[in-house]
């Protein structure tokens, strides 16, 4: 599965990510929940919370349904230079 969903990532996540100057980074699948960390621009944006929820969450469910839940491990108050 973890191939897989680097896979999704790559083709379709990474570079909307990359347009704004972030990227996502898969840090395990577990219990059939994805834990996840965003990295440059989406580390401390405002909107982070709606592109996690709104946009990976949804693409994940619809492309995995097994997974029951996306969880956020960023650190959203050591963002140096978030896309605003």
């Amino acid at each position: 599965m973890l191939r897989k969903l680097e896979a999704l990532f790559d083709e379709q996540v990474r570079p909307a990510l990359a347009a704004h100057g972030g990227n996502v980074e898969i840090v395990d699948i577990d219990n059939n929940q994805v834990f996840l960390r965003l990295q440059g621009g989406c580390q401390g944006c405002s909107s982070s919370n709606a592109t996690l929820k709104e946009g990976i969450q949804t693409l994940i469910k619809q492309n995995f349904p097994e997974i029951t839940d996306v969880i956020d491990l960023t650190d959203h108050e050591t963002g140096e230079n978030p896309y605003m």
